[in-house]
């Protein structure tokens, strides 16, 4: 699993002439491929194809990924990781030990601490704390897996994403889901490897670089579906055109970008006739796979989902149903856990909540159902934010309102299934959840476990780009062997 990039010497010889004229293809074929543009980076199984199933380093535990980010990133203090002191604290100033030499986003002057409004329980046979907000959660807890002790570098939206999916805070490097399609090709043929979707009105802050192919060949990008209008944009036939058409425009230009691959090698050439191969099938595949109203109205109802509109709840619901079909790696992306405090829109009274309830439900219910339906075992569910949230108010600009400021420190996330040890609390924070005191799991080290369980060795999945070996966890990382089930 490692591979060179292109030739590049040999493909800058190719001139924009020459690839037009040789090609035979002309403006027309160049429009076509902007019009299937970002959405369409897969192919089908077939021999010599980049996506045919590949066999792991060693006997993996998990089969696929569900991967649940809240963008934003939850307050850990609110949900998880309960803090009694901070409520005897609460409305005092910090103490001043925390500040010095730290960098904030936005909390000026000496902050105060913030305790929380919610109350906490034990649930499960574990005794895993648990806050009021998630309450279908609760019940569930016996088969998650908490990891109290996260830390990261990142202190800022879209450079924390990045780290956490591709392991650069800058942009350019391929992202986890691509990283697993390459390192274990795909189980669909009718299907993208690698599918994403998003709820609450806003891409992540990193945009579509968290599910980009960076410099992997791009038939391993991740591709978003919609759960509202067109699930694909661009996938279906324009007006006018029949699927006997279709079928045969995409014969000639197979045709004359094979006679383009032979004359400059470039392999990105073969990667769109992919594109091209998948996209005729997911005309027929997408749409039934999409389409939730042929669930039962028990599992709609468990799920809180409504078809035909845009939500968490659809978006969990499709993930099993696209797991089903053999995809490998899907990822949800939430937005609206940003909760700084400014005003109702972004505070932890009145926007936590709602969050809370939006996805609360439906996030128990795919475990429930994974279970039931005897995939939980090989489906590893993962969830978490971007990093986590301060022990103190913000109060940005004297907001009455409260809030908490970004944390790179400690936050908390959990995995379910697919081989991680199930009813396990793992790490520990400070009396404030301020600090990692206890068992520290590194960005890094998550990326190397998840690989782990799917069977990849993270320091032997690499490819060749600008004259190094690059992997996902760069030259950091360890499987963290204690989560293993």
């Amino acid at each position: 699993m490692n591979e060179r990039a292109p030739d590049i010497a040999r493909c800058s010889m190719v001139t924009r002439r020459h690839f037009l004229g040789r090609s035979g293809a002309g403006l027309g074929a160049v429009a076509l491929a902007m019009l299937m543009g970002d959405e369409l980076r897969a192919g089908p199984v077939r021999a010599g194809d980049p996506l045919r199933p590949r066999p792991a380093h060693f006997a993996p535990r998990a089969k696929r990924v569900i991967y649940l980010h809240m963008a934003g990133s939850p307050p850990q203090q609110d949900l998880f990781d309960y803090k009694p002191i901070l409520n005897e604290l609460d409305g005092k100033p910090c103490p001043a030990e925390l500040l010095s030499g730290e960098r904030f986003a936005f909390i000026k002057g000496h902050p105060k601490v913030l305790g929380t409004p919610y109350r906490f329980a034990r649930h499960g046979q574990g005794g895993m704390w648990v806050s009021e907000l998630l309450p279908h959660l609760s019940r569930i807890t016996d088969e998650l897996c908490f990891v109290r002790s996260m830390h990261t570098e990142q202190f800022n939206h879209a450079p924390a994403q990045l780290f956490l999916y591709t392991g650069s805070p800058i942009l350019g490097r391929p992202s986890m889901g691509s990283w697993v399609a390459y390192g274990l090709g795909s189980e669909t043929r009718d299907l993208p490897a690698f599918v994403v979707l998003v709820s609450g009105g806003n891409t992540p802050s990193a945009g579509k670089s968290v599910w980009g192919s960076g410099f992997l060949p791009s038939v391993y990008q991740g591709v978003q579906c919609r759960s509202s209008g067109d699930p694909v944009l661009y996938v279906n036939d324009p007006a006018g055109m029949s699927r006997d058409s279709r079928r045969r425009t995409l014969d000639a230009l197979a045709d004359l970008n094979r006679a383009q691959h032979e004359a400059a090698g470039d392999p990105e050439t073969l990667t769109r006739i992919e594109q091209y191969e998948l996209a005729f099938r997911m005309q027929a595949s997408v749409p039934e796979v999409m389409d939730i109203s042929r669930e039962p109205r028990e599992t709609l109802e468990m799920y809180g989902a409504e078809p035909g509109g845009p939500s968490f709840a659809n978006n969990c619901l499709l993930a099993r149903r696209l797991c089903e079909r053999g995809v490998r790696f899907v990822q949800l992306f939430d937005w609206g856990w940003d909760t700084h405090g400014t005003g109702p829109h972004d505070d932890i009274v009145t926007q936590l909540p709602l969050k809370c309830r939006q996805t609360d439900r439906p996030v128990a219910a795919l475990i429930s159902d994974l279970k039931r339906r005897g995939m939980l075992d090989d489906t590893l569910v993962v969830w978490s934010g971007e990093f986590g949230r301060t022990c103190m108010n913000e109060e940005r600009d004297g907001s009455k309102f409260l809030g908490r400021d970004h944390h790179p420190h400690a936050f908390t996330m959990w995995m379910a299934g697919g081989g991680v040890r199930p009813g396990l609390v793992y790490g520990a924070t400070d009396d404030l959840g301020y600090r990692v005191t206890e068992n520290p799991v590194h960005v890094h080290d998550l990326q190397a476990t998840i690989l782990h369980l799917l069977g990849l060795d993270h320091e032997r999945l690499t490819f060749r780009f600008q004259g190094r070996d690059f992997r996902l966890t760069d030259v950091h990382g360890r499987v963290v062997p204690d989560l293993l089930a």
